[in-house]
């Protein structure tokens, strides 16, 4: 039923919902997921500074990656322009079946404009947009606290001499957490509103 799916995506703490939603349908449907980041830009260029297109980057590289880990094929595209119209080009152009987009952005000012986006896509899109509230709040914002959770989901897990071995960091809703373990360095993703952990990367050293 659907084949592309399309998730637009702002890298905001916000979007892990809409990335939830995006991947669990298409993991249904065994569909592949297309991440798309719009840069805007206006008469006189990029709206934002030269941090914007590799943090457009980065988000959809957090959408490849959250699909990657449920086995969801994914593509990623970067564009630049207005936000509404890029992402009904690429859809007509990629021939997508549904959008699944959140109705909010980061906070204030960008809330609005991530709103309006979403506005416009529904009223002028030709394919499903499924909308998602972006209102979760993060419970751990505390990196120690982060790496408590860490060393004991590796621990769980079977590893010994768990220590950690860079200070932690977050991107989006998720803390990163590199350990070192008996085993080698592990990465550990901690789930910032659900405090849900895994192993996320096992590199060793063997």
């Amino acid at each position: 039923m659907y084949q592309d799916v399309l998730i637009p995506t702002d890298g905001s703490d916000g979007t892990r919902r809409s990335i939830n939603h995006g991947v669990t349908i298409a993991s249904r449907f065994d569909a592949t997921i297309h991440a798309l980041s719009v840069v805007p830009e206006g008469p006189l260029g990029t709206l934002q500074t030269d941090e914007a297109i590799p943090a457009a980057e980065r988000a959809v590289e957090r959408v490849e990656t959250e699909a990657t880990r449920e086995g969801v094929d994914t593509v990623t595209a970067v564009e630049r322009g207005v936000p509404h119209e890029e992402i009904l080009a690429y859809a007509d152009d990629h021939g997508i079946d549904m959008i699944v987009m959140g109705t909010q952005g980061r906070t204030g000012l960008d809330r609005v404009l991530v709103g309006s986006v979403t506005e416009r896509v529904v009223r002028m899109a030709d394919v499903p947009v499924v909308t998602v509230r972006l209102t979760d709040e993060l419970r751990i914002e505390d990196a120690d606290e982060a790496a408590r959770i860490a060393r004991r989901t590796a621990e769980n897990e079977g590893y010994e001499r768990v220590s950690v071995r860079e200070d932690p960091h977050r991107t989006s809703a998720s803390w990163i957490v590199p350990l070192e373990t008996d085993t080698g360095p592990v990465h550990v993703h901690v789930d910032a509103v659900t405090s849900e952990a895994r192993v996320a990367d096992r590199t060793r050293t063997d």
